[in-house]
């Protein structure tokens, strides 16, 4: 019997297999995550059915506070419902922006009237978020914002301009940096919360390269805040944002979830593509070399990567080690992306018609839309500045020249 700290591992892991079993449709397994498709369509019954049973256990956040809607659990009961759901060939069908950022944020600096609103609608994945940061004028420098936010008495007024934001046209709600003091930089920003669904917001897709539309240009035009929705302090959103920013990093790393996983092995995939020699092996010998490393590599992540959610635990939330995770697991999934298109040969290659499958296309408008991932979160130079400064200590050479 697995037991830690007082917890049957063994007992959970039985109720897990039987209640999902018992609530996840036969017609989704194996079936990719909907949550994880830039492009979104309207969520068949089988799919709606399945997530509002995840919402309603609390599974679909296992270990955030059972108050709030969450699970619960501890991290290692959670690890449990993770493999228990591989195995059944199901996923978490709870997810996005309100899952990977803004909530374990809110849970931190929010009030408790702010958590009660909020949290459990997350939880049961009943309203989707998207992120107001970046602007034309501030991305990199992002404490270059300008978009304005006016004190109107009861409520604010927001006008300006966001951009690259992700999943904006599909999001109710907005987490968003706002300017409330032009006479400061840093200390002159706040943090608010306002609907998307109000006649000021206008979002506008941007095709990129892959053909699809995750990101958009998103205009304020006397959008309404409620007061009660401004997070943390007036002109204190820096540092909450600098905290959101750790955990997008975490989730972006794949620490956060589930980012490692999905998909065709790259081995079952060149057993298919390339074949086998006579004992079994990738007929390739170099290409079998390069993916075991590439798998070796992965394990030694997910290991690292949950080493560094449970050290952050302890230390009341990530840290700057999010920067490390996030550089090594967006190139570890660059990497993944390569491989799959090179196993796959010239069926890699296809942008539509009936000679490829549905893998194949996927596979390829997947690699393209994957290389902006060294980009999300704060670019790779970014996160590497981060670490020089942060974790090794080294002077920051700019402030020589």
């Amino acid at each position: 019997m697995a037991d830690f700290g007082g917890v049957d591992l063994d007992a959970l892991r039985t109720e897990a297999r039987s209640w999902i079993e018992a609530n996840f449709p036969a017609e989704l397994k194996g079936r990719p995550n909907p949550m994880m498709r830039e492009e979104r369509s309207k969520p068949s019954p089988a799919q709606e059915a399945w997530r509002k049973a995840m919402g309603e256990k609390g599974w679909g956040t296992p270990t955030w506070p059972a108050q709030y809607g969450g699970g619960g659990l501890s991290s290692a009961e959670a690890r449990v419902i993770q493999q228990e759901l591989g195995r059944a060939g199901a996923y978490n069908p709870i997810g996005g922006m309100g899952i990977m950022m803004f909530g374990p944020t809110l849970l931190e600096y929010g009030t408790e009237a702010q958590k009660m609103e909020h949290i459990p609608k997350i939880c049961r994945g009943d309203v989707q978020w998207c992120q107001g940061f970046s602007e034309p004028g501030a991305g990199s420098d992002l404490a270059a914002l300008s978009t304005k936010c006016e004190d109107k008495g009861d409520h604010y007024l927001i006008n300006g301009q966001k951009i690259w934001t992700s999943g904006a046209q599909y999001a109710d709600w907005c987490f968003c940096l706002v300017r409330t003091d032009t006479a400061k930089k840093h200390e002159g920003i706040s943090f608010v919360l306002f609907s998307m669904h109000q006649p000021g917001v206008e979002v506008r897709p941007i095709p990129l390269i892959a053909g699809n539309s995750p990101f958009c240009e998103t205009f304020f035009t006397d959008a309404r805040a409620e007061k009660k929705d401004l997070v943390g302090p007036l002109n204190g959103g820096w540092t909450i944002a600098k905290r959101l920013l750790q955990h997008e990093r975490s989730g972006l790393s794949g620490a956060g979830g589930g980012g490692m996983a999905g998909g065709k092995s790259l081995t079952a995939l060149a057993k298919e593509y390339v074949g086998v020699d006579d004992q079994g092996r990738i007929a390739d010998s170099d290409l079998r070399t390069r993916i075991a490393m590439h798998e070796i590599e992965g394990r030694s992540f997910q290991q690292t990567a949950v080493r560094a959610m449970l050290e952050a635990k302890g230390n009341s939330g990530p840290s700057a080690a999010t920067s490390i995770m996030k550089n090594a697991g967006t190139q570890w999934m660059q990497m993944k992306a390569e491989l799959t298109l090179e196993i796959m040969g010239h069926q890699g290659l296809g942008w539509e018609g009936d000679t490829f499958s549905a893998e194949e296309l996927a596979a390829v408008r997947g690699w393209l839309g994957g290389k902006a991932f060294t980009i999300y979160g704060g670019s790779q130079e970014v996160q590497s500045n981060i670490i020089s400064k942060r974790i090794l200590g080294l002077p920051d050479l700019t402030q020589h020249n």
